[in-house]
């Protein structure tokens, strides 16, 4: 790797006049600067004559992190009386290359009847959910919230190992079976 071509942010690249900015750059007064850690390329533009288009790319992505208000996909890992604990795998439509964990408390299950709910009549170990994140919680868990219509169960297996579909907003029904059980089921989009 040619360390002369790794920048970092607000180093200067050149001249606005010689390039046109691309990706990982930026413009500021007559001067093209980085906005991001990574390597330097230089490349041609053929559609209008030869211009020349300076880019920085990082080598890695970095990994999606969940914030308040993201919509996270995650699998069901454990259950207690009070709550699921879930092991995050997307936020937002982008996957994690990290672990990272939440926890949705017996309140934030459902918007109504909040004080009937019961964790192990909405979720199952396994079982994998659509939810928001509500806090950032403690230092190890996200709060995550189902309290939607749109939230909650989307894959879940009975006790035979089929695959479940919802036949209601609280009931899956065993394909193989036909055997009916409790969940928190999300609405499909």
């Amino acid at each position: 790797m040619n360390t002369k071509n790794i920048v970092t942010p607000g180093q200067r690249l050149g001249f606005a006049q010689d390039y046109v900015a691309g990706p990982g750059t930026y413009v500021r007064g007559n001067l093209l600067y980085a906005s991001v850690v990574g390597m330097k390329r230089v490349s041609k533009q053929t559609a209008e004559g030869e211009t020349l288009v300076l880019t920085v790319s990082r080598e890695k992505q970095q990994s999606a992190i969940p914030e308040v208000c993201s919509l996270i996909t995650g699998k069901v890992i454990r259950i207690t009386p009070k709550e699921a604990v879930v092991s995050i795998m997307v936020v937002d439509n982008s996957p994690c290359k990290e672990d990272f964990q939440g926890i949705i408390r017996q309140q934030d299950v459902r918007a109504t009847e909040r004080d009937k709910v019961k964790i192990h009549e909405s979720f199952r170990p396994g079982d994998i959910i659509r939810a928001e994140v509500i806090s950032l919680g403690d230092a190890r868990s996200y709060y995550l919230s189902t309290a939607k219509n749109e939230l909650g169960v989307i894959y879940a297996q009975s006790i035979e190992g089929a695959a479940m579909i919802p036949i209601s907003w609280q009931e899956m029904q065993c394909t193989k079976t036909k055997a009916i059980e409790l969940r928190k089921c999300a609405k499909p989009f």
